[in-house]
């Protein structure tokens, strides 16, 4: 990977901040965005540039407005010649999602619109500006994380499980339109992983419990067992996958 660029939505913590490091350990130059604290952006920025002698850069973008991501682009283009590799990996959490994470009686349409935006939009509008870079590179890989919230019951997950559906047939659309371009899109879904985000779940230690319970691993996922999926969706050695999406969740959907 060395020489070749990623940009990833969503790179200061959790599954994305993870990513940022594997690419980055795979000598490959990232890109990043974060949502509010440029400190903590420039810190993960100074401490790859330092340990891995690659480029990165890191840009702000609201999720809940996907258009910025044009802006967050001509930013990239000013620090990058190449782009070679998107994920769609940022996600919306605290009031954006109120009336979106709850029980099916009160699910509220502004709750559910926002994470529609911040999951299917955002990945549309981050996807068509990254294939406009891909083209003059001959091709690239698309990815957009995803959640097995679509196969597997999760209390208050209503909101984000349908979304993460309509995304994954996005992936589909996508991969079946820009093969010609010779760009492969996917998706790689995970179980519930031990991440801040989910932490901030009312009932995360309920939700880890029935997790260790239901894995044959007998454990919960950690961020770093997203990333192989992501690497190889990237590398030659998956050039003939597309319109796929990849489930890590530990055994736990079969349970």
């Amino acid at each position: 990977m060395k020489g070749k660029t990623l940009f990833i939505s969503g790179g200061t913590r959790g599954i994305g901040k993870a990513i940022v490091y594997a690419f980055a350990a795979k000598g490959c130059d990232v890109a990043f965005t974060y949502a509010s604290s440029s400190e903590v952006a420039n810190e993960i920025v100074a401490d790859l540039e330092s340990n891995y002698n690659i480029k990165a850069r890191a840009y702000k973008l609201n999720i809940l407005e996907p258009l910025t991501y044009k802006d967050a682009y001509k930013e990239f283009d000013e620090d990058f010649d190449r782009l070679d590799y998107f994920i769609s990996n940022a996600i919306i959490s605290g009031r954006a999602v109120v009336g979106g994470f709850a029980p099916f009686m009160r699910l509220k349409p502004k709750g559910l619109s926002n994470i529609y935006t911040a999951t299917v939009e955002a990945f549309v509008v981050g996807a068509q500006e990254a294939v406009k870079r891909m083209e003059k590179v001959g091709g690239g890989s698309i990815i957009s994380m995803s959640s097995t919230g679509n196969l597997v019951y999760s209390p208050n997950y209503a909101g984000h499980g349908t979304n993460k559906a309509a995304v994954e047939t996005m992936v589909k659309y996508a991969a079946a339109e820009l093969g010609e371009k010779n760009i492969r899109v996917n998706a790689v879904s995970g179980g519930p992983i031990d991440t801040d985000a989910l932490k901030a779940f009312p009932n995360y230690e309920e939700v880890k419990a029935e997790v260790v319970k239901r894995s044959p691993l007998n454990r919960m996922g950690d961020a770093t067992d997203l990333t192989g999926a992501c690497i190889f969706l990237c590398e030659n050695s998956s050039s003939w996958l597309t319109g796929q999406t990849i489930v890590i969740d530990g055994g736990t959907s079969f349970q």
